[in-house]
């Protein structure tokens, strides 16, 4: 099993601290994705209130949204800026990224990209983004910024990770104690002709930050290329937590950004619905990934 603080509500171990925080996190929580919703003037200026706003929401549900003025303005600086402001610095350059560490996220008809979903209108799977990535390399937070939304389709659903979390503790802690092994989850090599591209990359679902008590995912729906760990409470776990990313939950929020509108999170998980292009006005998301998490967002339990 990963490390664990003792300290931490997310340690299956820790029934009072999870109960205080359980109670807290719940208390308030937004009920529809109307109340994740700032309305912002320029992002890449935000004034203290809309910061604070952005911040707060954040901090109860790990993300929120904004919605600016930028309209379709394509500056890469906007998503730049908005992660400065929330203390993200150290930008997930990818290897498919623009040369900003931004990535574009449009229909690409050639080149490497079109082999890849996200560059393509096709539906993408529920996950958390940076899920193949290396253990010291995961992915805590997660920015969208929309320039051009598309002519029909795109859209996003969204899941607090750490309510996908209380809702497998509460089904069976066990489920949170399998999907804690490092190495419920084995992502293959990826392979570039007879040369490892990337190795195999195995690891939890759910790992707690030892420094801060915080909760990470790491979870794909996909089922090819994914090696999970056979026994029965890592099969009930993934099939209940099927069952709850195929419901309605009232914690799942779903939605279609327009131009000017922005995610701000600690990479919860989300989905894409396919879509359909305007040929003339393509759609055009701006993706930006981190290694840290934002900035004064540790859980509480008070």
């Amino acid at each position: 099993m990963c490390a664990t603080s003792p300290s931490s509500p997310f340690d299956p171990d820790n029934n009072a601290l999870y109960t205080q925080w359980r109670a807290h996190k719940l208390n308030n929580y937004p009920d529809k994705l109307e109340d994740l919703l700032v309305e912002i003037n320029d992002p890449r200026e935000l004034t203290e209130a809309e910061y604070q706003a952005i911040l707060q929401r954040c901090r109860k549900a790990n993300m929120a949204l904004y919605a600016g003025k930028t309209g379709t303005d394509p500056n890469k600086e906007i998503p730049l800026a908005v992660g400065r402001r929330f203390g993200l610095h150290q930008l997930n350059s990818n290897w498919l990224a623009d040369d900003e560490g931004v990535t574009s996220l449009t229909v690409v008809e050639n080149g490497t990209r079109q082999e890849y979903i996200p560059y393509t209108d096709r539906p993408i799977q529920w996950h958390t983004d940076g899920y193949y990535n290396t253990a010291d390399e995961q992915i805590h937070a997660l920015l969208l910024h929309c320039v051009q939304n598309a002519a029909s389709g795109g859209e996003n659903a969204l899941l607090d990770h750490e309510i996908a979390y209380i809702l497998l503790r509460d089904k069976n802690p066990d489920y949170i104690r399998a999907l804690m092994k490092n190495d419920v989850m084995t992502i293959p090599p990826r392979m570039n002709g007879d040369e490892v591209a990337r190795p195999e990359e195995p690891g939890p679902v759910f790992s707690i930050n030892p420094a801060t008590g915080n909760l990470h995912m790491r979870y794909t729906v996909r089922k090819h290329n994914i090696i999970w760990t056979e026994d029965p409470f890592t099969r009930e776990a993934l099939a209940y937590l099927t069952d709850i990313l195929n419901s309605d939950s009232p914690y799942i929020f779903r939605g279609t950004l327009q131009p000017g509108m922005g995610l701000v999170s600690n990479n919860v998980l989300h989905d894409r619905a396919g879509f359909e292009d305007d040929k003339d006005k393509p759609r055009l998301l701006y993706r930006a990934r981190y290694f840290d998490r934002l900035a004064d967002c540790d859980f509480e339990a008070k």
